[in-house]
């Protein structure tokens, strides 16, 4: 592929420590949807921060014309208490890491909002939003984030998920499929893991529907 040489997205994944990991063709991915929002009106937002590499691709693909303020939600003190549904991948605390670790990493007009979520969602209350990454892990703050963000999702915005679809995060799947239960938009699952959807642009059928007898 010839993103594999790209020399700016390598020096990136250097500067997260993610060059030899498992994450790098979802950075990508989160890299290139971002650059679909260019002429979306909004703000940008990330729901599970952790070390920021996410944050770094959404401000780097849209602070670059249009004036925006990328908003950051964590609690900075790992994962809550996973629920029955969550399975048994994940223990509080985990995926924890500092305000100030982040901070040092990131460019841009950002603007924290530490907190349990949804605790500091009322801060963008009046906000309308052109990308929003979602990566909570969990069903509850999952649901919180997508409960939240979607009305504040301008048209032609898009939101991800990233934990949608993999089998250690049946919980962040199961509240994103439950609350588009009744919307027109569904998740586009991507092969390399996470989803996304186009505010106010329907899907017809899901994959289960699609391959279903």
């Amino acid at each position: 592929m010839v993103w594999w040489q790209d020399e700016e997205f390598n020096a990136y994944l250097k500067r997260f420590g993610e060059h030899d990991g498992m994450n790098s063709h979802r950075r990508w991915m989160v890299l290139q949807l971002a650059r679909l929002v260019a002429s979306v009106p909004g703000d940008t937002a990330e729901c599970g921060v952790y070390l920021g590499s996410s944050s770094y691709l959404i401000c780097t693909a849209t602070q670059t014309e249009r004036r925006r303020t990328h908003f950051l939600f964590d609690s900075f003190e790992g994962l809550s208490e996973p629920s029955t549904v969550d399975g048994p991948c994940w223990q509080r605390g985990d995926l924890r890491c500092s305000v100030e670790a982040v901070r040092s990493k990131l460019n841009g007009n950002i603007s924290f909002h530490p907190g349990w979520i949804p605790q500091r969602f009322d801060d963008v209350r009046d906000r309308r939003f052109a990308f929003v990454h979602i990566d909570v892990d969990l069903y509850q703050p999952t649901r919180d984030s997508i409960e939240f963000f979607y009305p504040r999702t301008t048209t032609g915005g898009i939101i991800v998920c990233d934990d949608y679809g993999f089998m250690t995060c049946p919980g962040a799947t199961k509240a994103v499929d439950d609350f588009l239960s009744d919307k027109p938009e569904k998740m586009i699952i991507l092969p390399c893991g996470g989803g996304f959807l186009i505010k106010d642009v329907a899907t017809e059928l899901t994959p289960r529907t699609i391959f279903s007898d």
